[in-house]
């Protein structure tokens, strides 16, 4: 059956996935529309929509699951199709129907390939009949132990024993050989009974080192169906990818052709049609490579597609709206190449160092900096991609997934695409919600993520896990770090008066001689301890020819030092004649610096403040960093003494006292307790007497 074409896309999702659609949509012209709840009512993917209907409450099953409301406001906007990005209706059978009913087309395979793909145990029994290979097994009813032991010595050991009955890890065991095999099953067998009152057992070939590798494939109505290559999402915390990659590293020709051949197989087995992704567990054990098997297969356009789009040169996108407009695929399987290799990292809204506890808060800031990464040729745009679903000046709320955007990345090699991914994060400048950014430039750099496949560094599933140690050792911080942070702050202090004259500084200038400013710097973690001060840089400054020159002493170094504003966000910073190019920014009182080898962010406070009178005075009376209110200490009108506690606020778990800057009198205060402020915003006007 084919389908006419349509003028009209709604798309039933937020965030990043549905921009990503709406802008391939655009770009063919088609009328693009939204749909949000509450909480999403000024969301990005609302503002950059033709129309928008509103769903409903913030809870998704009252708005994005919604099926009746989807279907409501594809009618009033007269849509004649419905893409369904990821998640939420994106694999619902009952949501394809109700659109086949309504007369609108769903970009996506049938509800009979969804449902057949939907039953774990009735697809593997499909798949083995395709010819597709699962993990070698015996589920069958026939108990006896010698048969048992025959089926695991034609398994090949390590097997995995299991509980039929079984859950929660309870009469499972794995057996490295048939010695150990009958004592294992004893063991099992025990454990089973008493837990579930069943010994039955089933048996399967168990993998020690095994590699998460999917295949996307496409079909259209007309029987043909293709592959393009692979993607290697072993990189996984708690089962949830994290950097994902295209080509797979040490892949082979054949091994490439194997796979994707089985999953065009799996896909057509089932009548698929559109866009979707075949996974397998590729066996990396020594000895065992080239062995993959059947795991799933997820019916709809995967996060990680970006990384095919990249080699492959293809908008899968616009492959999904153009099947489903009743046309056949854009290309046959010997049209498609591979050029280069391609990452993606997952930006999310949360704390890796509280156990990735989830971030909310507004984004007073979300950028990619290209020129100050030094990113910004015709060439490098190519190869560096922001799929967002956010801007500065967003909220990032408590209702929906905590991904913000992904990065992607191209290059001609695995070695060049990572080198400019390294550079890409440095470049990414969010403020204002604290994210994982910092924790994927760590595995970004980290030797074993970039000798995956040589030095017997091997890539599997339990990667983070088994590097565990490193990827979240303390952090050490080095002189110059300390040094390149309280030179960096007082530079950006400066920046914030707006001002050349000397006397409206805040950088510890004094005319023809040196004035000596103490700076304190901590790991942002223990900033809130009174053991958390790791150093005080002892910072002079004395303006020579136009320049300002600095001698930093930390501990019983002293550093001669300087500092450059370049582009975009980038500074260099020289020590001791090593001039260094950094990303540098502040997040509140964090100074934060980046550079293609990692992040450094260190908590930064003056220990002595400069008093330069009346403006120096003002200037105490704006947020320092963004926080919130905990109280008001006097009221409106109430004359102060210079010194007295007007408010505090509180921001990283820390309290900071607001004081009057001179005696005076608190004529309004623009907050109140509870409220969210952002740096820099003016907290209180304050008269300061004659």
């Amino acid at each position: 059956m084919s389908h006419s074409p349509f003028d009209t896309l709604l798309v039933a999702n937020r965030g990043e996935i549905a921009c990503r659609v709406m802008r391939t949509a655009r770009r063919m012209g088609l009328k693009t529309v939204a749909v949000y709840s509450d909480a999403d009512a000024t969301a990005r993917h609302v503002r950059e929509a033709d129309e928008a209907i509103r769903l409903g409450p913030a809870a998704a099953r009252e708005s994005y699951l919604n099926i009746d409301a989807v279907i409501d406001a594809a009618k009033r906007t007269g849509t004649g199709a419905i893409h369904p990005g990821y998640g939420f209706l994106s694999e619902n059978g009952s949501f394809v129907k109700a659109l086949e009913q309504a007369g609108i087309i769903f970009v996506g395979p049938p509800a009979s390939a969804i449902a057949a793909m939907g039953d774990k145990s009735a697809a593997k029994v499909r798949m083995a009949n395709a010819g597709v290979p699962l993990v070698p097994g015996y589920h069958g009813d026939d108990q006896d132990d010698a048969l048992l032991r025959a089926e695991a010595d034609k398994i090949g050991y390590p097997v995995m024993l299991k509980a039929s009955a079984g859950g929660g890890g309870k009469g499972m065991r794995v057996v490295e050989s048939g010695d150990a095999f009958q004592a294992a099953l004893d063991g099992c067998r025990r454990e089973s009974k008493a837990a579930f009152g069943d010994d039955r057992m089933l048996i399967e070939k168990y993998l020690v080192q095994p590699r998460h590798v999917e295949v996307q494939v496409f079909c259209d109505r007309y029987g043909n169906g293709v592959y393009l290559f692979e993607r290697d999402c072993s990189v996984q915390r708690r089962h949830q990818k994290v950097i994902e990659e295209a080509p797979a590293p040490g892949m082979t020709a054949e091994l490439r052709s194997a796979m994707g051949d089985a999953a065009v197989r799996a896909a057509q087995e089932i009548g698929y049609v559109g866009a979707g992704t075949v996974e397998f567990l590729l066996d990396g054990s020594p000895g065992q490579d080239g062995s993959f098997y059947f795991m799933e297969m997820n019916t709809r356009l995967q996060v990680e597609h970006p990384v095919t789009e990249m080699i492959t040169g293809q908008d899968l996108v616009e492959w999904q709206l153009r099947v489903a407009m009743g046309e056949p695929l854009p290309c046959s399987q010997d049209e498609l190449t591979i050029s280069g290799h391609s990452f993606e990292a997952r930006i999310y809204a949360e704390d890796p160092e509280q156990d990735f506890l989830p971030a909310t808060g507004l984004l007073s800031r979300f950028a990619l900096d290209l020129e100050g990464a030094g990113l910004d040729s015709f060439e490098n745009q190519d190869q560096v991609r922001l799929d967002s679903g956010v801007e500065s000046g967003d909220a990032v709320s408590m209702h929906y997934d905590p991904m913000l955007a992904k990065l992607i990345v191209h290059g001609a090699d695995r070695n060049a695409a990572l080198a400019t991914l390294n550079r890409a994060l440095a470049a990414l400048d969010v403020q204002g919600v604290v994210t994982n950014r910092a924790f994927l430039m760590r595995l970004a750099t980290h030797p074993n993520f970039k000798d995956l496949g040589v030095n017997n560094v091997e890539l599997d599933t339990r990667f983070i896990e088994r590097n565990e140690a490193t990827l979240f050792a303390p952090r050490v911080f080095s002189n110059e770090d300390y040094a390149s942070a309280a030179l960096i702050g007082l530079n950006q202090l400066a920046n914030e008066c707006h001002s050349d004259s000397p006397w409206d500084r805040h950088d510890g200038f004094r005319l023809n001689a040196p004035h000596t400013i103490r700076i304190a710097l901590c790991d942002p973690a223990s900033a809130q301890t009174a053991e958390g001060e790791n150093a005080v840089v002892i910072v002079e400054g004395k303006r020579n020819a136009g320049e300002t020159l600095w001698n930093l002493t930390v501990g019983d170094e002293t550093l001669t030092a300087s500092v450059q504003p370049l582009t975009g966000d980038a500074v260099a910073v020289t020590l001791n004649g090593h001039r260094r190019r950094l990303q540098a920014r502040r997040d509140g009182n964090v100074v934060v610096m980046a550079d293609p080898s990692g992040e450094t962010r260190l908590f930064w406070r003056r220990i002595e403040a400069i008093n330069h009178g009346q403006h120096e005075a003002e200037s105490t009376l704006t947020a320092p960093m963004n926080g919130t209110v905990v109280a008001l200490l006097v009221a409106p009108g109430a004359a102060v003494e210079k010194g007295m506690p007007l408010m505090v606020m509180e921001a990283m778990k820390m309290e900071h006292t607001m004081i009057a800057p001179a005696d005076g009198s608190v004529e309004t205060f623009h907050f109140q307790a509870g409220d969210t402020v952002n740096q820099g915003a003016v907290l209180l006007d304050f008269a300061a007497n004659e």
